[in-house]
């Protein structure tokens, strides 16, 4: 008989019944029904592999056998008593049924699932008249029988037609919960609720769903059930006519069962199929729950199916077009879109301008500055931005936008307001080892290069002579405003040292200066205030031949032997000056000291004076 109504857990836990016998009702009259009319006890027990869930369906069906078999007779007769209520105590129900003693009956059996009782004095109550009398000599009743008595036809008609019933749940009890069917009380094991083991038993009070009737023993009066035979049975039927259907390709609809972090399970009538994330949206999702949740009636498309494994890969973004197929033609280049910003990284911005569609604003087209500040600084989340299409590439599933597009350009109107030779201000905002980077308005910074600080003195690094946060003056040199450069130039507003001295000297000249520092080639030799000029080892030779040894801070005469304006050198020469000096000698020679008169006269002289001393 078991067999025949098929109740078994299939799910992950098992259960083992225990059955527990009837209280005689003479006992005590505080005794709940709770207790009495609890024929079978289902203890959950810890959770087993597979290969022991029969042993769970076994146990079950020996206690409901064990059950059947009970032989012991229900106290009492058959008849329905009206009784009038004529009060209620903590733990009874005291009835006035006509006799020479009052009857009682537990509270509990009148107690609805929030727990208020179902009548109060004054109201009729149906009673049957159950075994002995309470020491008080109350006459022992039992207002569930009575209902029971009354539903019992209903109960054996679905039993034997193989109907499901109606039952609510009035209260937990071990191993299950207790539900009212028209009146009566029925056990529903914890294994026969849910096709998956339930945890809250508590929360189930006050719920009424169809119900099989597995057992009934009409001796006792007790009734076993199990909603999860009709779930079975209903799963059954939805596979059968789902499999008709289930074919790749084919659109379906389905009920949200389950979210995870990579997809969702959608029950599309005893088969569940996965819809990953990854065919939820043409878009970009963070987590399903974005799309969807739990309960939601979806519309789905078989994109793979397995019958042999009974996997189903499904999608839903395949309902609609790929909007990336004609992307290029709705958003070309130049064109004016606004959206909404969905991240923010490091390099710049993602835009959705509609479902699916994304672009990426990069940090570099967020601003005409040239200084670098991070995305976050100009812009945030669902921030709703207008931008420029720069490019599509459908391919790629890529669009670049540009927002600095839609403001002019500084860079345009910069050689207007700062014509070459124009006389800047600004802060110094950055020092490298090749400038100083020196800002004259928002977002427009110039480059003043090592070699443009000073006339004078040799800059090895720009802090030598500049420091961040100082406020110099500068020249315009040169604009790019393609490239978005810009020259300056420090020393530009001093006198140029080397256009004084090349226009106050020339080749040949001698000049007297101090060597600065030795090279293996030759020394470097100041010759002027911040203008220095280079003897060449070859030209370090005195007026002897003698080489010429030139230590730092040694002074000597020297002869401009080369002068380059453009370049800024000037070549000296040690050996020049000693030429110099003997053709001085040879022309001092050649020139006659005096006039022809007097050298006669003294070469007369000096022959007389020689004749006389001969």
């Amino acid at each position: 008989m078991f067999e025949d109504t098929n109740v078994h857990n299939s799910d992950s836990h098992s259960n083992t019944a225990t059955l527990t016998e009837q209280q005689p009702a003479a006992e005590a009259p505080e005794q709940s029904t709770q207790d009495s009319e609890q024929p079978v006890q289902v203890e959950a027990s810890p959770s087993h592999s597979d290969d022991q869930k029969p042993a769970a369906s076994d146990d079950f069906a020996s206690a409901l056998e064990s059950f059947t078999t009970e032989t012991e007779e229900a106290a009492g007769d058959d008849n329905v008593i009206k009784g009038t209520v004529l009060k209620l105590t903590s733990t009874h129900v005291v009835v006035d049924i006509g006799a020479k003693s009052e009857g009682m009956l537990p509270l509990a059996e009148v107690l609805d699932h929030d727990g208020t009782p179902k009548f109060k004095a004054g109201d009729e109550i149906d009673v049957i008249r159950d075994k002995g009398e309470t020491e008080e000599g109350y006459i022992n009743l039992s207002f569930l029988k009575a209902q029971r008595l009354r539903a019992w036809d209903e109960i054996e008609k679905a039993y034997s037609e193989n109907q499901p019933i109606k039952a609510t749940v009035v209260e937990r009890t071990k191993g299950g919960v207790t539900v009212d069917i028209l009146g009566a009380r029925a056990f529903l094991p914890g294994s026969q609720i849910e096709l998956r083991p339930v945890r809250n038993l508590d929360g189930m009070k006050g719920q009424t769903f169809d119900v099989a009737i597995v057992k009934l023993n009409k001796k006792r009066g007790n009734i076993v059930v199990s909603r999860k035979q009709l779930l079975e049975q209903e799963q059954n039927e939805k596979r059968s006519k789902t499999l008709e259907h289930l074919a790749e390709g084919s659109i379906l609809t389905g009920v949200v069962k389950n979210l995870t972090d990579y997809g969702a399970f959608v029950d599309m009538g005893g088969i569940d199929g996965l819809l990953h994330i990854t065919d939820m949206s043409w878009g970009r999702l963070t987590h399903p729950r974005d799309l969807v949740n739990v309960g939601d009636q979806i519309q789905v498309k078989v994109l793979k199916y397995d019958p042999d494994k009974q996997r189903v890969s499904l999608g839903f973004k395949q309902l609609t077009p790929d909007p990336w197929l004609d992307a290029e033609h709705r958003y070309p280049v130049g064109a004016h879109v606004s959206g909404r910003v969905i991240s923010v990284t490091d390099y710049g911005a993602f835009v959705e301008l509609e479902q699916g569609i994304e672009g990426l604003v990069h940090v570099s087209e967020m601003t005409w500055s040239k200084r670098t500040k991070h995305p976050s600084k100009l812009v945030n989340v669902n921030d709703h931005v207008d931008c420029v299409v720069l490019s599509v590439n459908p391919g790629e599933r890529r669009i670049s936008l540009g927002m600095r597009q839609l403001a002019s350009n500084p860079w345009d109107s910069l050689i207007e307001k700062y014509p070459v030779g124009a006389t800047v201000e600004g802060r110094v905002r950055n020092l490298t080892d090749f400038g100083a980077f020196i800002e004259i308005e928002e977002g427009i910074d110039g480059l003043v290069h090592v070699s443009n600080l000073s006339w004078t003195k040799r800059v090895k690094h720009p802090s030598e002579v500049l420091k961040k946060g100082d406020r110099v003056k500068a020249v315009v040199l040169a604009i790019d405003s393609e490239k978005r450069r810009l020259s300056l130039g420090v020393k530009q507003l001093q006198p140029d040292v080397w256009e004084s001295f090349f226009e106050h000297h020339h080749i040949g000249d001698i000049v007297h200066g101090k060597v600065l520092r030795v090279a293996t080639f030759g020394a470097f030799v100041e010759i002027a205030e911040g203008v220095e000029g280079l003897c060449h080892n070859s030209e370090a030779v005195d007026a002897n031949g003698q080489q010429v040894t030139l230590e730092p801070g040694v002074e000597h005469d020297f002869k401009i032997i080369k002068m380059t304006p453009e370049e800024k050198k000037v070549g000296l020469s040690i050996r020049a000056v000693g030429e110099e000096a003997s053709r001085k000698e040879v022309e001092a020679y050649k020139q006659p000291s005096s006039s022809t008169g007097s050298t006669i006269g003294e070469l007369m002289s000096w022959k007389r004076a020689g004749s006389e001393n001969g």
